[in-house]
């Protein structure tokens, strides 16, 4: 059953009764010079009954397109029209947002290898323990919003969990309405959000939108489709889920190492769908010339790359997303 209905919602500090929103900080910790930090959350509590939407982006400090999806989400949405509630955490890392890095530099963590955290932890750990205890908890499903970086990546959708985990078919699901494209269907690390919510029952999954140094329109266009997608699939908002009719899953991703030096040039798009033994990429020399030939090694999609063409021999040309199958 939904958690959510005509009643208050709150988190930290931050309250909304229905029909309304409610936007602030929440102090989560103190800078060296005794100052406290804060994490911006918004509340969208819908007139209506239906279910909690969890939203959030930066947990990675350089994966900024979340921001701009969520800002565009919130003005969008109207709680005099919408069927339940969002709660959203535009920017999740302040202290890796601040500096410009994907780990939390006061303790040198990655956020998104902490959840579901510990009140008397690490920086990070505190963090991760707030917002699971006090929003992840309160949702219905999760929607964790990341990026490949600043390198460069496919939109994709990431399912943490296996099929025959708890909330494993349900985030699948919520996966394929999210509708990227591409969907990873491979089970992630100890300490993730899409594991550690859906360890509690509640379906999560973390998209991956491209990757830039900055903000990419075309990435951030795509993921507020896809948040709206998942909205109109829980009778949220008013339409129907438009996902791609046919979508690409992989259940492993392998980097592709060169043998010699130089310069790194591709043969084939982000996304190409290539047969085994098929070239994908060229190292050159500084004067063109071709000095190795780079064959996938599998039935595989070209998943991510480094945007800087310079490679030394054992280093990684690309990402592949191996044995892709269609739904």
């Amino acid at each position: 059953m939904p958690k959510s209905g005509n009643q208050m919602l709150r988190v930290g500090p931050i309250a909304a009764p229905p029909g309304e929103r409610a936007e602030g900080y929440a102090e989560l910790g103190e800078w060296p010079n005794r100052q406290p930090w804060h994490i911006p959350i918004a509340i969208v509590n819908g007139a209506q009954y239906g279910p909690v939407a969890y939203v959030q982006a930066v947990s990675d400090g350089d994966e900024l397109n979340g921001i701009a999806v969520l800002q565009r989400i919130l003005r969008r949405l109207r709680p005099e029209r919408l069927r339940g509630a969002l709660i959203a955490v535009p920017l999740t890392n302040i202290p890796a947002f601040l500096a410009r890095r994907s780990e939390n530099p006061v303790d040198g963590k990655k956020l998104n290898r902490c959840f579901p955290g510990r009140a008397q932890g690490t920086s990070s750990e505190r963090i991760a323990y707030f917002l699971f205890r006090e929003a992840v908890q309160q949702a219905d499903f999760v929607i964790d919003l990341h990026q490949g970086g600043t390198g460069k990546m496919i939109d994709e959708c990431r399912v943490r969990v296996n099929q025959g985990d708890r909330a494993g078919p349900a985030s699948f699901e919520l996966g394929r309405v999210f509708g990227s494209g591409f969907i990873l269907h491979q089970r992630g690390p100890d300490g993730q959000l899409a594991r550690a919510a859906p360890a509690q029952g509640i379906p999560a999954i973390d998209p991956e939108l491209g990757g830039a140094c900055g903000w990419d329109e075309s990435s951030i266009r795509k993921g507020v489709r896809g948040v709206l997608n998942v909205f109109r699939h829980f009778g949220m908002i008013e339409g129907q889920p438009r996902p791609p009719k046919r979508q690409v899953v992989c259940r492993a991703l392998r980097p592709v190492l060169c043998r010699h030096g130089g310069l790194r040039a591709l043969r084939k798009p982000l996304g190409a769908l290539m047969k085994r033994g098929e070239v994908f990429a060229e190292i050159l020399d500084p004067f063109g010339g071709v000095v190795e030939e780079i064959r996938s090694p599998a039935h595989a999609v070209l998943w991510a790359y480094d945007p800087h063409p310079g490679v030394a021999s054992g280093q990684r040309v690309a990402t592949l997303g191996l044995r892709p199958t269609f739904i």
